[in-house]
């Protein structure tokens, strides 16, 4: 079977999954989540269920199900049919809607979240804080934790920057984004994960130090360029992306001539994630 129509068991049951490359996002079946939080008995009676569900929410106005849409998903007898599907957040906003107690541990979780969230925008130092520890739970490094946390700020420093200069669009991030790290790395952000095997995983938290290193650099230039040139357009912020990404692309040639090998690596960072007893190190630390 693909692998992007693999079928993940959840407590006997099967809840079905396709990976939306363009998005970057997992699409699960509905009728498959409703079965499991209401404990049906077959697939009719969950998509009954749904059914009903669905028309309630529809006359509530919840999104959730108004943006839901259809992808073939492969059923008991082989074939692929049509069915509702849903992303993560679609998931948990009907999960909301269920009377269901399998569904309580989740609900009480997303109110921890939400809780955790609000604290975070009272005191954004609590974000770093929270990432370290969830890093370091992880198995990560402290060394490549430090990296990495720089690399957070320097990355909110490149787009405050570019805010001030008039950009706004989450589309425009990505694409300045993309021509930057082309720039240093000779790929896209989206063609950089294929090369390392990744999906959802974030790139960076899967890059070694060296490619995180060079990858703020970058990042660290472009905004620099951008404070000095005070670019008035996005094709000027792309200019000045390319140059950042150019400047830490020499970096990279200079290293690689004494190392003797590319830096850009199909190694991962949670390849190397060990048991807090170990002290196996992370690549190029």
């Amino acid at each position: 079977m693909d692998d992007n129509f693999a079928i993940q068991l959840f407590e006997n049951k099967q809840v079905r999954f396709v990976w939306d490359k363009e998005h970057e996002k997992y699409y699960f079946s509905v009728v498959d989540i409703v079965g499991v939080l209401t404990e049906s008995i077959d697939y009719q009676t969950a998509r009954k269920y749904w059914k009903v569900l669905k028309g309630r929410l529809i006359k509530e106005g919840n999104e959730s199900v108004t943006n839901c849409y259809q992808l073939k998903l492969p059923s008991s007898d082989g074939k692929k049919y049509k069915t509702d599907v849903a992303d993560i957040e679609q998931i948990f906003r009907l999960i909301q809607s269920i009377p269901s107690k399998k569904a309580e541990p989740v609900k009480r979780w997303l109110a921890e979240v939400g809780s955790q969230r609000i604290d975070q925008m009272i005191d954004p130092e609590l974000t770093f804080q929270m990432a370290v520890e969830d890093y370091r739970r992880q198995g990560y490094s402290d060394k490549w934790i430090e990296n990495r946390m720089k690399s957070i700020r320097t990355r909110n420093e490149l787009t405050d920057e570019w805010k001030r200069t008039g950009i706004t669009e989450q589309r425009d991030f990505a694409i300045l984004t993309n021509i930057l790290t082309k720039a240093w790395s000779g790929m896209t952000t989206g063609e950089y994960k294929e090369f390392k095997g990744l999906r959802k995983e974030n790139l960076r938290d899967n890059m070694t130090n060296l490619e995180l290193a060079l990858n703020t650099l970058a990042e660290a230039a472009t905004t620099e360029i951008s404070r000095n040139q005070n670019p008035q357009n996005m094709t000027e912020s792309k200019r000045i992306a390319k140059s950042g990404g150019n400047a830490a692309k020499a970096a990279r040639k200079e290293i690689e001539k004494q190392i003797g090998h590319s830096i850009v690596s199909q190694e991962r960072a949670s390849d190397y994630i060990r048991p807090l007893e170990e002290t196996k190190e992370l690549p190029n630390q």
